[in-house]
């Protein structure tokens, strides 16, 4: 969420960098003016509130002087002061459910309002405006690719995918793994979690049912409340990703600036609808509505969380260059930027039957977008007031298209696929 504070100050400077994101329109883009109208008049509201408490709290003590002066409390002028100090609760009577209704609309217009790019995130329109900022794996890019098989025929051939037993025990958009592709996709999760517990994060069994009050303090809702599944009879939701449980752990605390950074990598399975989806990615593992994945989120400083981003870049990339898959890094622009996102980082990793780079992890800063919602602060010894903490999250990584990448980049002439070498120890088996 964003501070009103700067809002009120800036709004000039803030309406120019929501412009980058979506210019503001007839047809769209994010209006600031609501907002400050609103503010001003909760502002507007809470003076004459102030203002008529001061005088309440005055006549109170007024009464009470002069009784204690020995006026008797019946006395003409003390039934007058307290008819007017009931003629003022009256008032504020009338003014608090009025201010706090300004403040609620407020709330509901800034929650609306997307993170600020941060000031050196390219400018663009839209996903064709990314920049490249660099490849790796060239030399790991398999020869005749024309004679690859897309990951969900090989993997049918095989029997370790099966779509028609899934699609009978739940609908389309979900697969069975059988046999080696569910030891794969085990072996995935344990080789991940090693991995990033070797670089320092702590790992994280985080519940996956998740309550509103968290959606809404990582940034999924209210906006993104279609993309999400949601229990008939409960305030809860199953998560769309690690990330909105993880956060949460720490939400409404203040954490010692000592404590500083805290890195967390946690597995969950992951679940979303897909909403606006249709017709794309139909078959394999690309685009379902539950999968499994490695999530990284850090707490960190905010004058360190430039170079934590990097760090956390890096993190995901150490697992594609140990299972040496080709990919690469995009830098991704205003217009394809995330709700929550100042700056962000996409990891695309090679699918050589479709000839075309697929995300496979999203490392995003947040700044304090996150931490003003969920309220996680941070205190420094012998400092006063409280600052909150800057949040950073990313995939490490999304483990179906991690096996799907693998299934067509390590195909076999022979019609079988090779177990790359970091995860043989973990599989028992070095071809599939």
């Amino acid at each position: 969420m964003l501070d009103i504070k700067l809002i009120r100050e800036n709004p000039q400077g803030v309406q120019e960098l929501l412009n980058r994101r979506a210019p503001l329109t007839e047809k769209g883009g994010y209006d600031l003016q609501p907002i400050l109208d609103l503010d001003r008049q909760q502002r507007e509201l809470e003076q004459v509130r102030s203002h008529l408490q001061a005088r309440s709290n005055e006549i109170g003590a007024i009464i009470g002087q002069k009784i204690k002066g020995g006026t008797k409390p019946d006395a003409p002028e003390i039934l007058a002061l307290k008819e007017e100090g009931n003629e003022i609760k009256a008032q504020l009577g009338e003014l608090e459910p009025g201010e706090k209704e300004l403040i609620a609309r407020r709330e509901d217009l800034l929650l609306a309002l997307p993170n600020l790019p941060a000031g050196d995130t390219p400018i663009g329109k839209n996903e064709t405006e990314n920049v490249e900022r660099r490849r790796w794996g060239d030399e790991y890019l398999p020869p005749n690719s024309d004679k690859i098989l897309p990951h969900w025929e090989i993997g049918e051939k095989l029997g370790i995918i099966n779509v028609e037993k899934a699609v009978k025990v739940a609908q389309a958009r979900f697969v069975a793994l059988m046999g080696a592709g569910a030891a794969l996709e085990r072996a995935l999760i344990s080789f991940m979690l090693d991995r990033q517990i070797a670089a320092g994060y702590v790992e994280v069994m985080p519940p996956v049912l998740i309550n509103s009050t968290s959606l809404r303090g990582t940034g999924q809702l209210p906006k993104f409340a279609e993309e999400s599944f949601k229990c008939g009879e409960d305030d809860l939701w199953l998560a769309p990703t690690a990330e909105v449980p993880v956060t949460n752990l720490y939400r409404d605390e203040i954490l010692a600036a000592e404590d500083l950074p805290i890195y967390h990598c946690a597995y969950t399975p992951c679940f979303r609808r897909e909403a606006g989806s249709y017709g794309k990615d139909t078959r394999g593992l690309i685009r379902l509505h539950q999968f499994n994945k490695v999530e990284l989120v850090k707490f960190v400083a905010p004058e360190t969380s430039a170079a934590e981003h990097e760090a956390l870049v890096a993190n995901a990339e150490a697992i594609l260059q140990a299972l040496q898959l080709p990919y690469r890094v995009l830098e991704l622009c205003t217009g394809d930027l995330g709700f929550g996102a100042q700056k962000c980082y996409d990891l695309e990793v090679w699918l050589p039957s479709s000839g075309k780079y697929r995300e496979i992890s999203s490392c995003s800063n947040f700044g304090d977008f996150q931490a003003r919602r969920a309220n996680i602060r941070f205190k420094e010894k012998g400092k006063k007031g409280t600052q909150f903490v800057h949040t950073l999250n990313g995939s490490g990584l999304a483990v179906g298209r991690t096996m799907a990448a693998i299934l067509e980049n390590y195909q076999q002439p022979d019609g079988t696929v090779r177990v790359p070498e970091v995860l043989q120890p973990y599989l028992g088996r070095s071809v599939l």
